[in-house]
């Protein structure tokens, strides 16, 4: 399908006067048009659009339409009814009362080109430009992340219920493009075993009969493979994307000994971060998070915080459940600077600080850290009145540090473990530690004198500070904004559903963050153009009770 730019839409009179009439009050399709006017133009969109084919539906509408869609939690079926029947989603889109509309399908083929095209963030960027010329969000100043999780699109699979999903998924794509290839090659058990769905309340129940199953499929997916890969006429098989999985689920499932495979031991399986939970969805990853556990994604939204301007998602990152959120600050502030929207102080949760962090965040962004860093995690620290690595003072021009009774170490050396994130290691003479006084409150080593670690100056420097910082009053009344994130997090999962994948794959859920916070963004830039006050936290009846007791 060709694209054929159109003009910038403008409500006609007739559905002006009638949206209107029916909805003196205004609407929340009518405030936002109002507030903004057009959002999205044709040819933004050019580049995910062939030169040839029959003229596509003018793609800026479709997009709004994508938006509006998620503000008020709507299927692609009804979104396209919206737009056929509703007044005020014909205001915002600028059309006629008698314009039919467009069919349901023209939606996922949208999100489709975005996808395919790398262009997810385009209407988040396109959002965040109008807004930056109407003054309402701007670099500097003050913004917050936090992360959450997101369940996969998929049901949670036990590892025998994993194993037998995983080749179903495979035979089944298989008979979708050699049906008859595979009709030669299937056993009669194969139909049996992996006709329907593989669930737990179906699978034997003793560890034994469990273990003989679990034997049974290993080789039954060793066989497909094995077929697989002998199919010379057919070697595009080996490229089918459930045959891959099927590789790579039987890697972490299986050992082979003496040429046959072996069920794995719990203690033989690889890391969670390195295992595919559902062939219906590789990419998706089983993690916990304190009580939290659950397979699928985490997103990261970071939003502007500032008093005196509407509160703004700048930014949206998608990972893998497993991926740590302190590796996520860099990548955060680079697609900011990409943006022009960096912050000077940028507020977050323990999670995401480190000395790196940090140090880097400063000389490379030029913006400040505002979060808590973990505690010592050393007995000294947790004993109450042992000594601590703060405790030591460091003179890194001369490379001695002067423990608490005032004795120097006696050597400065690189250390040889670096995996530990420590640049340097300083030693104090035996002579000087076995006869302290305060030796029990400053090692456990029997006969070795005390050693101390440390990172690259600046890296010890920045986290020794912090670490006093954050016991202040000031720490604590800067900080406290950061919980304002809270509610996005609120406001996205009960207007969107953020914490539900919607789609299949890390690139689709991604789109359906962007989306979220571009639809969460319209509704706060409508709230603010209408003045409404910003909602309180909620209390139950019985904690209301609290302060007046």
């Amino acid at each position: 399908m060709s694209l054929h730019p159109e003009e910038l839409p403008s409500v006609p009179e007739d559905t002006r006067r009638v949206a209107l009439a029916a909805f003196p009050n205004g609407t929340l399709c009518l405030h936002i048009t109002d507030a903004l006017g057009p959002i999205y133009r044709d040819g933004q969109f050019k580049d995910l659009f062939p030169r040839r084919g029959q003229p596509a539906e003018a793609p800026g509408r479709v997009a709004l339409v994508t938006v509006l869609q998620y503000v008020e939690g709507l299927s692609d079926r009804q979104a396209a009814d919206a737009v056929r029947g509703r007044i005020d989603w014909k205001y915002a889109l600028g059309l006629s009362l008698t314009n039919p509309g467009f069919d349901h399908t023209v939606l996922s083929e949208f999100r489709s080109r975005l996808v395919e095209g790398d262009a997810e963030r385009l209407l988040l960027d396109t959002l965040l430009q109008q807004l930056r010329d109407q003054g309402l969000v701007k670099a500097g100043g003050r913004q917050r992340t936090d992360s959450t999780h997101v369940l996969a699109a998929v049901r949670g699979l036990n590892r025998l219920e994993r194993a037998g999903e995983t080749v179903r998924a495979a035979l089944n794509e298989l008979a979708t493009v050699a049906p008859d290839w595979l009709r030669t090659l299937a056993p009669t058990v194969w139909y049996e075993r992996y006709g329907r769905r593989v669930e737990n309340y179906r699978l034997p129940k003793t560890d034994a009969t469990r273990l003989e199953l679990a034997t049974a499929i290993g080789a039954d997916g060793r066989q497909l493979l094995a077929a697989v890969d002998t199919a010379v006429d057919r070697p595009w098989l080996a490229q089918l994307p459930a045959v891959g999985v099927l590789r790579e689920v039987w890697k972490a499932q299986y050992i082979e000994e003496d040429g046959r495979l072996r069920w794995r031991t719990v203690k033989e399986m690889p890391a969670a971060a390195e295992q595919i939970s559902s062939p219906y969805d590789p990419e998706a990853r089983y993690s916990k998070k304190r009580e939290i556990s659950w397979v699928g994604y985490k997103v990261h939204l970071t939003e502007t915080c500032d008093p005196e301007a509407p509160n703004v998602i700048t930014n949206v990152e998608t990972t893998l459940a497993t991926t740590p959120d302190d590796n996520m600050v860099a990548v955060v502030h680079q697609s900011l600077e990409r943006s022009t929207l960096l912050p000077s102080e940028h507020l977050v949760d323990k999670g995401y600080t480190d000395s790196r962090v940090l140090v880097d965040s400063r000389q490379r962004y030029d913006v400040t850290i505002v979060g808590p860093v973990a505690d010592d995690p050393s007995w000294q620290a947790r004993s109450g009145d042992g000594f601590t690595k703060a405790q030591f003072q460091v003179d890194w021009d001369r490379q001695v540090v002067t423990c608490p009774a005032g004795k120097q170490s006696i050597s400065w050396l690189p250390n040889t473990w670096p995996e530990n994130g420590m640049m340097f290691e300083a030693r104090f003479a035996r002579k000087d530690c076995t006869p302290c006084e305060l030796r029990t409150r400053c090692t456990r080593a029997k006969n070795e004198p005390r050693l101390i670690g440390l990172q690259a100056r600046e890296y010890f420097e920045a986290l020794q500070a912090a670490r006093r910082h954050q016991t202040t009053e000031d720490f604590r009344q800067n900080h406290a904004a950061r919980a304002g994130i809270e509610g996005t997090h609120a406001q996205a999962v009960s207007r969107c559903g953020l914490r539900r994948c919607r789609y299949i794959g890390l690139a689709k859920t991604h789109l359906q963050h962007v989306i979220t916070a571009v639809a969460v963004n319209l509704v706060r830039i409508a709230d603010w153009d209408a003045a409404s006050p910003t909602a309180k936290t909620r209390w139950s009846r019985f904690a209301a009770l609290q302060p007046a007791a």
